[in-house]
């Protein structure tokens, strides 16, 4: 199964790391590193779809690609 793609950049405002999961709305973390943003953003995840399956929220299939891998395809 293909997983989802992860962003993960440093945010000058917020003097730390953010990592999203763009096919999951509104799903992202915050990190003093990358490696804690990408933990953090890991539970984030498993948030999002427990309380999407509670509500009957659809989960969408990985689909976000970036446009450097979307031309190499």
């Amino acid at each position: 199964m293909k997983d989802y793609h992860i962003n993960l950049f440093y945010s000058e405002e917020d003097k730390g790391y953010i990592a999203d999961i763009p096919d999951l709305h509104g799903c992202s973390a915050f990190g003093s590193t990358p490696e804690k943003a990408l933990k953090e953003v890991q539970i984030a995840k498993k948030a999002w779809m427990k309380t999407a399956r509670k509500i009957g929220k659809s989960i969408p299939t990985p689909r976000y690609r970036p446009a450097i891998y979307q031309t190499a395809a």
